[in-house]
């Protein structure tokens, strides 16, 4: 197999330690099970174009798969790239929280994401896109855009750590608590809402302990359609409350639908949106779509159903 290899130099895991050891070690891992690899360190600006330059060189027979080093916007990144292409997608989870690796069944260690890769079983997975851009966990409307929109900048301005940025950020946007008046449009389902949160998953998601939990399936060809009911900051507390006591009502407090396809309309002519913890503006209407199995990547392969285990994880 001959791979290149993309890996994000701001990952999660990458950007305290010295590149020139972190490539020996990944050249080592895979050239121990026959990988003969291409391993590039980019910026998170440069990962795209680095995605594109290797599928035309795939194209051309140089390479076999493309494999990406990073958090979920890494691979929401290369998987943009890769959806109805047909060449597999690595995933090396180096990020910080590495949601997509652990739905996939990944191993979290280097070795272990490398001897996926090697032992070349591939798995069809659905993605998700909003407006034409691919995401492969979750999207977001409301109060977690915001905090993240904040936090960044103030990890971009005055190098805030981001634990310490996402706190100061938390309180200042649940103390403004932004309502956002929306129209929501699905097969069965079409009304206005004023709501604070617009949860869409790719594919089903337990929100239970309010945390994005584990999906039961990556190719399900679904979306999962969260509206939080809650129109308060104390509504939002005593939701939290009961998360944390495990008395999570979905029923009660979030309007939930599974859809293919769901439109979003908003008064203002541009809203923020978080895709897999990335944050981009779009103007509406927001076109949500899911894009069945659109994209191929390497899986463990004990796992030919994903419907057959839950993996949760704490974010």
């Amino acid at each position: 197999m001959r791979a290149c290899v993309i890996i994000n130099r701001g990952g999660g895991s990458v950007h305290s330690r010295d590149a020139q050891d972190l490539q020996a070690e990944l050249a080592d891992a895979f050239a121990r099970r026959g990988v003969d690899t291409s391993i590039v360190f980019a910026s998170a600006d440069e990962i795209q174009r680095h995605a594109r330059t290797a599928l035309d060189e795939a194209e051309n027979g140089r390479f076999d798969a493309i494999v990406v080093g990073g958090g979920d916007g890494s691979v929401s990144t290369v998987a943009g790239v890769l959806a109805g292409q047909g060449l597999p997608l690595g995933v090396l989870p180096l990020g910080t929280l590495n949601h997509f690796a652990k739905d996939l069944g990944l191993p979290l260690d280097i070795d272990g994401a490398v001897s996926v890769v090697s032992a070349g079983h591939v798995q069809q997975v659905d993605v998700a896109e909003v407006n034409g851009r691919v995401f492969v966990n979750n999207s977001s409307i409301g109060f977690y855009a915001d905090m993240v929109a904040d936090r960044d900048r103030q990890h971009n301005d005055v190098g805030r750590g981001k634990w310490s940025a996402m706190l100061r950020a938390s309180w200042r946007i649940l103390r403004y608590f932004p309502l956002h008046h929306l129209s929501i449009r699905t097969k069965n389902w079409n009304r206005p809402c004023r709501t604070p949160f617009v949860f869409i998953g790719n594919n089903a998601y337990d929100l239970s302990l309010f945390n994005p939990g584990g999906r039961t399936a990556l190719d399900r060809g679904e979306l999962c359609l969260y509206v939080l009911n809650h129109r308060s900051l104390w509504g939002l507390l005593w939701l939290s409350i009961r998360a944390v006591l495990g008395r999570l009502d979905q029923d009660r407090d979030f309007e939930k639908h599974l859809v293919n396809k769901v439109d979003i309309l908003s008064r203002a002519r541009r809203v923020r949106v978080s895709m897999d913890g990335e944050i981009t503006v779009l103007h509406p209407p927001l076109l949500y779509r899911t894009r069945p199995k659109a994209l191929h990547v390497f899986a463990p392969d004990h796992r030919h159903h994903f419907n057959n285990t839950i993996h949760s994880r704490t974010a």
